[in-house]
């Protein structure tokens, strides 16, 4: 009898988990070793009762104390990273599935490398702040990183087998987002707004990210620093209608894409299944229906989280991971009703100005977790520096 693969989900009540947990439901050479999620209870525990989930780890501490009483035989690891960290070194995981939300997944992800075969990232910031690092120790200790998003996950497709010399642009599509086509203020765009993508169903973060573009700026960097390509060789392309994920132009002239229909399940179990592909329970693209696809170039005028992206991915080093760290704080101020829309990029952009770079030194995982601390800090001052100013 074939032995069952253990999948631990980090990230199991969000979007990308619960789809995760379906796409296994239909794999039977698969189990669910362990989950992690942060702070809902009820969609928590309906995952433990139906798939008999014997590993917990519940991120918000207060939420933890709540869920322990409905735990029986269950092993519940302590809150927060501690925990997460914790399951990998003592879970029996052939597979991370990491799913949480922003920079939070640098130090499991680090800490994965070399004690699980495969992560699969749907995570993107860890790899945006670290990919250089992470690539290398993945690399000497015998981790595979895959991709999940849709656009990296078409990348990753269309590049397996082939030699990335030979590659000549690779095009990174973009729905984009709910305000592509919105020309009025931006100022008095409420996060109600915001939040609901013409497209997907996501998370509140990354759904703003969707609407800012930010989130294109961030896989942009995520894709050069994933499959080691210069900035240059990259574009990113307005595609509304999401059937193709992204293409990529060789040298012959060839221009290969991936196309299916926006579900990510689909990137998901390839993710979970290379090289091997079976039957999904994604929803299938007809392309007899497919009435046409559309293709602009990015307003870098009205959309500036482009330009910052760009600019950090040119730098590198540690200004990745201050347009990530400046970006995640900036969001969680709007979604709170603390700034607006518009601000958001605003404020990324001031903090990047007030960085000082050493070009001489060698960038260290210490180094991202230090200046991303000073990042978060200087996000908050400069945002009540405005919030104080518009009273």
């Amino acid at each position: 009898m074939r032995k069952k693969k253990n999948v631990l989900i980090f990230g199991s009540t969000g979007s990308i988990g619960k789809n995760t947990i379906e796409v296994l439901s239909n794999l039977k050479d698969y189990k669910i070793s362990g989950i992690a999620f942060s702070s809902n209870i009820s969609e928590g525990l309906k995952q433990i009762n139906k798939f008999n989930i014997k590993n917990v780890c519940v991120f918000d501490e207060v939420k933890r104390s709540e869920i322990k009483g409905f735990l029986k035989s269950v092993k519940l690891f302590p809150p927060r990273v501690e925990g997460l960290c914790e399951m990998i070194d003592k879970v029996e995981a052939d597979i991370l599935m990491l799913a949480i939300s922003g920079s939070v997944g640098l130090i499991p992800l680090f800490n994965a490398i070399g004690k699980i075969k495969r992560i699969c990232i749907a995570n993107k910031e860890p790899v945006v702040m670290a990919g250089d690092i992470i690539k290398v120790e993945a690399l000497n200790k015998g981790s595979e990183i895959i991709p999940v998003d849709s656009e990296p996950s078409a990348v990753f497709q269309i590049l397996n087998g082939f030699d990335v010399s030979n590659v000549k642009k690779i095009y990174l599509t973009a729905s984009g987002g709910p305000f592509y086509n919105y020309y009025g203020d931006f100022s008095l765009i409420k996060p109600s707004q915001a939040i609901k993508h013409p497209r997907w169903k996501m998370g509140e973060k990354i759904s703003v990210d969707s609407a800012t573009l930010m989130n294109k700026g961030l896989e942009l960097i995520e894709i050069k620093n994933m499959f080691s390509v210069d900035v240059s060789m990259i574009d990113i392309v307005i595609h509304p209608q999401s059937i193709i994920h992204s293409a990529v132009e060789f040298c012959d002239g060839s221009l290969m894409a991936q196309m299916s229909y926006p579900d990510m399940k689909i990137p998901i179990q390839y993710s979970l299944t290379w090289p091997n592909r079976m039957e999904s329970v994604g929803k299938k693209l007809n392309i007899f229906e497919i009435s046409k696809l559309e293709f602009y170039r990015p307003d870098f005028d009205r959309f500036k989280s482009l330009k910052l992206a760009f600019m950090c991915a040119k730098k590198g080093g540690v200004y990745p991971t201050i347009l990530n760290a400046s970006n995640e704080v900036a969001v969680e101020m709007f979604l709170n009703g603390m700034i607006k829309f518009n601000e958001i990029i605003e404020v990324v952009d001031k903090v990047l100005s007030m960085y000082c770079e050493n070009k001489n030194k060698k960038v260290t995982i210490e180094d991202i977790i230090e200046i991303d601390s000073w990042a978060r800090e200087k996000t908050s001052q400069i945002a009540s520096l405005i919030i104080k100013e518009r009273r």
